[in-house]
């Protein structure tokens, strides 16, 4: 990556009349092969490099990008970008982070890079690995494919400010999606996984043979009547119920006043039994990063602390808006200003296993897949389309759909139990977690 050429961009902008301006390049390649029924359907390669300018003229900002890095087309990008400041509104909250919150070096090193580089041939083989595992499975009828990816990416930031650092990972994933029963009885099912390094995949033959018993798990679902009773969430989808408290505690929300858990900071949402942490810094993450998007220290801490909301995500502006500092969660693409967003989100476990937590409950719901969620920002009003299994005696019964669970989440969170099956498998990880009593509508 060019160095130099985003620092040219940089002093060009200020000579063309920015008062302060920061460059970004984003550098991406990736390779992705698909197969289904035993035969090649898909190899797509991708190769990127793009430009994001932001500049500021007095409290004004305009952010623009392209994927032409030319001389010519840079002269455009700043002549744009500084045009389109003087025209803006007034930004009373816009500016760079404090110099004083800037990440020094050395940067922490995550081991988010793994140099080495698959082939096409070695993808195809690890993509017909999943899918046959997938359908070797008694009751799989059909398929909908097996997949497998690499990426590498870097990403440099420069401001005007003195700040330059750069952020560089790989990824990996494996994929499969098996399809069991036949007509309108077919169920689907799938398995994947996404890690850093090459060699924190799983076995492609697991991946493929969860896939296939989780679409013949879910034949011949029933419907059941509308009722109140315990609610599970399984560990691979639990945070979709946490999910919606990012967005109530984002800064920007809290200064529009648009969310639930506005007047909250520093008081108990969760049951004590709850911690929720951000770890910016865990190796090997998918969510890692050694600083933020702003170019800001970021670190490890704790969102929900024993059942206590302890903070906002801040980005520089929302927390001048707050009258507060920035906690190092600015999150930007090339164009446009920084929002906010989190790092590697982990609800810690508790002490009981999935198993555990139905026996003790004996009858309920264990909720395996989601979709559609609803949720008022204001009042935190919330509901999701789900489908699982009936369980009864604390065992499976049998296989549940076209059901709706709803609730206020200051409520459900108050009540939420976490279980001890907690897997990191992205940014977002969870253990499985009861909620004692939710409505659920069915027939």
């Amino acid at each position: 990556m060019d160095e130099n050429l985003l620092h040219d961009v940089v002093a060009a902008a200020l000579k063309a009349g920015a008062d302060g301006a920061e460059a970004v390049m984003a550098e991406r390649q990736s390779l992705s092969v698909t197969v289904r029924l035993g035969a090649l359907e898909e190899v797509e390669r991708e190769e990127s490099r793009d430009l994001g300018l932001r500049v500021f003229v007095g409290r004004k900002q305009a952010a623009v990008s392209g994927s032409d890095i030319s001389s010519n087309a840079r002269a455009k990008l700043i002549e744009r970008a500084v045009a389109m400041a003087r025209l803006a509104p007034d930004e009373p909250y816009a500016g760079f982070a404090p110099r004083d919150r800037l990440a020094k070096g050395p940067l922490p090193d995550l081991d988010l890079f793994d140099p080495a580089q698959p082939t096409p041939d070695s993808l195809e083989e690890q993509a017909r690995a999943s899918e046959a595992a997938a359908r070797a499975v008694e009751g799989v009828t059909n398929s909908d494919g097996g997949s497998a990816t690499w990426s590498a990416s870097q990403w440099r930031l420069i401001t005007s400010e003195g700040f330059n650092g750069l952020h560089k990972a790989s990824g990996f994933s494996i994929y499969a999606s098996a399809v069991a029963g036949e007509g309108s009885g077919m169920e689907t099912g799938g398995e994947g996984r996404s890690t850093r390094w090459r060699s924190d995949l799983p076995a492609s033959d697991w991946v493929g043979a969860e896939a296939g018993r989780r679409a013949v798990a879910r034949l011949n679902p029933r419907k059941i009547n509308s009722t109140t009773a315990p609610v599970i969430f399984d560990n691979r989808l639990a945070t979709s119920l946490i999910g919606p408290l990012i967005g109530a505690i984002a800064g920007p929300s809290i200064a529009r006043g648009t969310s639930f858990l506005k007047s909250k900071l520093g008081e108990a949402v969760f049951s004590p039994a709850i911690t929720i942490t951000d770890d910016p810094h865990r190796m090997r993450g998918l969510g890692s990063s050694p600083f933020d998007d702003e170019g800001v220290a970021n670190r490890p801490r704790n969102l929900i602390d024993k059942g206590v909301l302890t903070t906002w995500l801040l980005n520089a502006a929302s927390a001048r808006q707050l009258g507060l500092e920035t906690t190092g969660h600015a999150s930007r693409g090339l164009a446009g200003p920084p929002g906010v967003s989190p790092a590697n989100i982990t609800l810690l476990p508790g002490d009981r296993t999935q198993a555990e937590l139905m026996k003790d409950v004996g009858e309920g719901l264990l909720v395996t897949s989601t979709f559609g969620p609803s949720l008022n920002g204001n009042t935190g009003d919330w509901s999701m389309g789900v489908s699982g299994f009936w369980f009864v005696g604390g065992e499976l019964a049998y296989p549940v759909t076209e059901i709706t669970v709803a609730g206020n989440l200051i409520d459900i969170y108050a009540r939420l139990i976490p279980g001890s099956d907690l897997e990191f498998r992205g940014s977002a990880n969870s253990p499985s977690i009861l909620v004692d009593a939710m409505p659920i509508a069915g027939l």
